[in-house]
């Protein structure tokens, strides 16, 4: 069933040498063109709110990345290559609506595709905006601010640790709240702040059962490992593509010669990407949540925050300019939860920056 839009959005699908998908748009076409990526489990309707209330003067655009909502589901993410084959996706339709550089939003998932499109091609991008981005180093099995592996082989990032009854209940397009499991119970109590209800929470459901689920999409494969907890990344999928074990030099943002301008949003209550992250191994092992934690010296919660800053920090030391904001009351989602809040800091950004 296809997903309704609000008033101001158009849909296309749009095949460029890389992707046939559906891409959602807003704004005048000859705006400044601010490219939104979605997050994990997710898709392109989760911007609307945002792109119906860019400024005057700027064209929204946001695609359903490969392996979600109405992406062709037959190209998969080679996890080998990080983010690489989502940042290319962007690169790609970007050349095919004839744009040389844009106003590049990422939340989550989609702000790892954008620390990936910031270290390969800087020059394409006029600001960055990252909205409870994840990791530079990605998810799971580090240590540091620095990014040091938990383990040899990144176990316990990677697809291995996926929710599988969250995953079985998406395949089934389940729209209930009865079961802690059911996409919309992810959604009410693990992405935005309880007790907030989104208006359009049966849109951004339905979004969320467009995840495409399987052995080389979501949760993608695995790989066994002798360490704690015992399973490393496979090669397919978006989980596995945020393996650390794929995040590439992280270090080559503080190197980059053209550093455009860092707008970093953040819930002060996202409990997705946090130092003690709700899924992360770490975390959850230091609860008693998952048995055999070896103990904070030998496996820690991921500092996914303290990461982030220390590679903003470095970025700022070399030239580049940044600008964190703490959005308070407000989970993973900030720009859906306080909208308004969101979009003061946003706005000023790009148009600045435009």
């Amino acid at each position: 069933m296809p997903i309704p839009t609000l008033p101001g959005i158009t849909s296309e699908t749009i095949t460029t040498p890389r992707l046939a998908t559906r891409v959602l748009f807003a704004g005048a076409e000859d705006g400044a063109p601010v490219l939104f990526l979605h997050g994990n489990t997710s898709s392109a309707t989760w911007w609307e709110e945002v792109m119906t209330s860019l400024p005057m003067g700027f064209r929204a655009i946001a695609p359903d990345q490969r392996g979600f909502g109405d992406a062709d589901p037959s190209a998969h993410i080679d996890a080998t290559r990080g983010l690489g084959d989502l940042a290319d996706d962007a690169l790609a339709l970007l050349d095919h609506l004839g744009i040389a550089d844009a106003h590049v939003v990422g939340n989550s998932l989609g702000g790892n595709v954008v620390w990936r499109l910031l270290l390969d091609r800087p020059e394409r991008i006029r600001s960055a905006t990252q909205v409870d981005p994840g990791s530079p180093y990605g998810f799971g099995g580090t240590r540091d601010a620095d990014g040091t592996p938990t383990t040899p082989d990144f176990a316990g990032s990677g697809g291995g640790l996926a929710n599988p009854e969250l995953l079985r209940r998406i395949s089934r397009n389940d729209l209930s709240s009865e079961s802690p499991f059911s996409p919309r119970a992810a959604l009410r109590t693990v992405i935005v702040k309880p007790p907030f209800i989104s208006p359009r929470e049966d849109a951004l459901v339905q979004s969320m059962n467009a995840t495409h689920i399987g052995p080389q999409d979501m949760p993608g494969d695995k790989v066994a490992s002798p360490h704690w907890p015992f399973v490393a990344p496979g090669i397919w999928g978006a989980a596995n593509a945020l393996s650390p074990k794929y995040a590439g030099d992280v270090g080559g943002l503080a190197r980059l010669a053209h550093k455009p301008p860092i707008l970093w949003i953040r819930g002060d209550s996202d409990l997705l990407v946090s130092d003690t992250a709700a899924s992360d191994p770490g975390f959850l092992g230091s609860r008693g949540l998952l048995p055999g934690w070896p103990g904070a010296e030998a496996y820690p919660p991921q500092p996914m925050v303290s990461q982030i800053r220390a590679v903003l920090a470095d970025y700022a030391r070399g030239g580049g300019m940044i600008n964190e904001v703490v959005l308070t009351d407000a989970g993973h989602a900030p720009y859906i939860e306080k909208l308004d809040a969101f979009n003061a800091a946003f706005h000023a950004h790009v148009l600045r920056w435009r």
